[in-house]
């Protein structure tokens, strides 16, 4: 059973910053890749960011580029997100997936966290 605990969600106001993490365990972290997702309502689950277990090859969504930094820490077995510039429109429920290619594609990855949700307010 592969668990994936987030958090660091929340309320913040545009252009502000939040930083979400992605726990697992040690034998879990440096077997897979990892992403970043989320959806808002009525919408579909979009790519945000992923990166390797080790850190490298980071990839992200063109809507993030430049404002979001995702980074991983193997000695913590966690990945993180650091969104800054935030926008109304990165309104949505985060998620945190673990899949073994790197890739934008949401079916490619097989487990995912529970969810957090970051609201931006105008």
């Amino acid at each position: 059973q592969v668990q994936l605990v987030e958090s660091g969600g929340g309320l913040v106001q545009a252009g502000g910053s939040l930083r979400l993490s992605c726990a697992a365990s040690e034998r879990t972290f440096r077997r897979y890749v990892w992403g970043w997702f989320r959806q808002a309502p009525g919408k579909e689950r979009d790519f945000v960011a992923a990166i390797r277990w080790s850190g490298s090859s980071p990839l992200y969504a063109d809507s993030v580029k430049g404002r979001f930094t995702i980074a991983a820490d193997n000695a913590k077995n966690t990945v993180y997100l650091q969104m800054s510039g935030l926008k109304p429109e990165d309104t949505a429920v985060y998620y945190c997936a673990a899949g073994e290619r790197l890739t934008s594609t949401a079916r490619a990855y097989d487990y995912w966290g529970q969810g957090t949700q970051v609201t931006v307010s105008s």
